[in-house]
């Protein structure tokens, strides 16, 4: 994530993680503040064995793009909702990468990183059986969550 706010937001794609048994790290590198630090992180990630990038940032929201732009691992990009306008800065931000430079972009805010983290568990339990019986069962959850009767509404 690019600042320590945005862990408002990003928790939510941690706890998803840690639901589906999915080793994380979570580290603040700000593409605008720490840009060093932002280099090595993305340069070094396959290396140490991620397998996919979830990048929240808000306003510029710049970090996804960049992280992207220096690592061969699918980045998936969660705009975090600014106050100025709500993250749909953040949201263009992300979504407008040029062709060639590809980020996976999610909702605005904790929907976003709830599906970030599902969407990588998908492309994880690609390689992981352990991670796609966690999956599946987080899908059965979803589905025993919804009523099987309609709900009666008022005339």
């Amino acid at each position: 994530m690019g600042s320590q706010s945005d862990w408002t937001t990003m928790k939510h794609a941690a706890e998803t993680l840690t639901t589906l048994g999915v080793p994380h790290e979570v580290r603040i590198v700000s593409a605008h503040r720490t840009p060093a630090r932002m280099v090595e992180y993305a340069t070094t990630a396959q290396a140490r064995g991620l397998k996919v990038v979830i990048a929240g940032a808000g306003g510029a929201a710049h970090l996804p793009g960049m992280v992207a732009a220096m690592t061969l691992l699918p980045v998936l990009g969660v705009p975090v909702e600014s106050h100025a306008m709500k993250g749909m800065d953040s949201l263009m931000s992300i979504v407008q990468m040029p062709g060639g430079i590809p980020v996976g972009t999610l909702a605005i805010g904790k929907a976003g990183a709830i599906n970030a983290a599902l969407l990588a568990g998908s492309i994880i339990a690609l390689m992981d059986p352990a991670v796609e019986d966690a999956l599946d069962a987080w899908r059965a959850r979803q589905t025993a969550a919804v009523a099987e009767e309609p709900v009666d509404t008022p005339a």
